[in-house]
């Protein structure tokens, strides 16, 4: 191998390192919205609207990203923010990229930190096709407070059975002559759920996931 093409991989090589394979997942962005109120750092929530997908679910701000629109998950994040809860883009200081997710169901998650300024939630301009409401909380509420931990059984397996009660076949073990313990699931495993009580209701999965890094990361320099 020449310098030369020994120079070539080093500079096509990310840094930092990303998500292997990622474009195989459903790549999405959110803004992890700081918010200050009273004096008091606080997280800016949305409840999702009852109609859509994941309806009545408390979340952050984001969505899918979308490569015609967005060079990257930043543009992404703030992009649908700026959608969802109607708040002027000069209005978001982006403070920097936490953390990728990636999760057991074929989903990543980009999260974006960012100082959101915002005098009053009255103020917003909500897309109510999307947004219930949205709603602050202490970031002190998820320091003193530790999440409830719950599962769910995680499974890898070569094949489903539909909604006819047919059994659809997604990996050929025996044409492709694999061990035969690939014929039944292979991984089974118990992926924790963690979940915060609030006042305005219950805040779990990933977004549960993203504060607990938060609350990990972040907890020396906050509190």
């Amino acid at each position: 191998m020449s310098k030369e093409e020994l120079e070539s991989i080093k500079n096509h090589l990310s840094k930092p390192p990303g998500v292997l394979g990622k474009e195989e997942y459903f790549n999405s962005a959110v803004i992890m919205p700081l918010v200050m109120n009273n004096d008091e750092l606080c997280f800016l929530f949305e409840k999702r609207a009852e109609h859509i997908r994941q309806g009545g679910e408390i979340c952050f701000p984001g969505g899918e990203f979308d490569l015609d629109q967005d060079s990257d998950p930043v543009e992404t994040a703030v992009r649908e923010t700026i959608e969802e809860i109607g708040i002027e883009k000069s209005k978001i200081n982006v403070l920097g990229r936490f953390d990728t997710f990636v999760g057991p169901t074929g989903v990543t998650v980009d999260p974006v930190v960012a100082l959101l300024d915002i005098d009053n939630l009255a103020s917003l301009n909500i897309d109510h096709n999307e947004v219930e409401k949205v709603f602050l909380v202490p970031v002190s509420f998820f320091f003193k407070n530790e999440p409830k931990i719950f599962h769910i059984r995680v499974e890898a397996k070569p094949y489903y059975i539909n909604e006819k009660g047919e059994m659809v076949v997604l990996l050929p073990v025996k044409k492709l002559n694999l061990p035969e313990r690939y014929l039944k699931p292979w991984i089974e495993k118990n992926q924790p759920v963690y979940v915060y009580e609030t006042d305005d209701g219950v805040v779990w999965g990933i977004t549960a996931v993203l504060i607990k890094s938060f609350v990990k990361k972040f907890g020396d320099v906050l509190f």
